[in-house]
């Protein structure tokens, strides 16, 4: 079946996913193929009628507010919210990467690593003791690729592969 849409750019999918914030929202515009931006208070602000507000706002905010109308008004499905970090679950895949290791003694310090409070850092300090940054990085890039395809599926996007190899 062919769709309305063009297909999206893997790269574009990707930076929805390295773009989101907790204040910052990123959507997949089905029409364009790009990117969009929108700012939580840009949201609220138009949820609640502040339009006092809304009319003080110059330059690059106006962009930003217009981008915000559309994405709210959205009733035919152009606009997909991107994935989210939390539903990539890092920690499980920094499980994952620590049983590739065929070294146990590499194995067993990473592991030691993400147990209790400060798992991330720990687990990045030891990755970088042990010369192992470079090897996780590309699993990790491997894993959110796996994962920003299986969104776009999800969501019946269409993507061709323009990343490099």
């Amino acid at each position: 079946m062919k769709s309305l849409y063009p297909k999206a750019k893997l790269s574009v999918l990707l930076d929805l996913f390295e773009c989101q914030s907790e204040e910052q929202f990123m959507y997949y515009d089905r029409e364009t193929g790009q990117s969009v931006m929108v700012d939580e208070i840009h949201l609220s602000a138009l949820d609640d009628g502040d339009e006092e507000w809304i009319d003080d706002l110059s330059g690059w905010e106006e962009d930003m507010v217009e981008a915000a109308r559309a994405v709210r008004d959205d009733d035919k499905g152009r606009f997909v919210r991107g994935p989210s970090r939390w539903e990539f679950h890092e920690y499980r895949h920094m499980q994952r990467f620590i049983n590739t290791l065929e070294d146990p003694d590499a194995a067993g310090q990473l592991d030691d690593a993400i147990r209790g409070r400060g798992a991330f850092r720990y687990f990045k300090d030891t990755l970088y003791r042990l010369g192992l940054q470079d090897r996780w990085y590309r699993y990790r890039d491997a894993a959110i690729r796996e994962f920003v395809i299986a969104w776009a599926e999800h969501h019946k996007i269409q993507w061709e592969d323009d990343t490099p190899e």
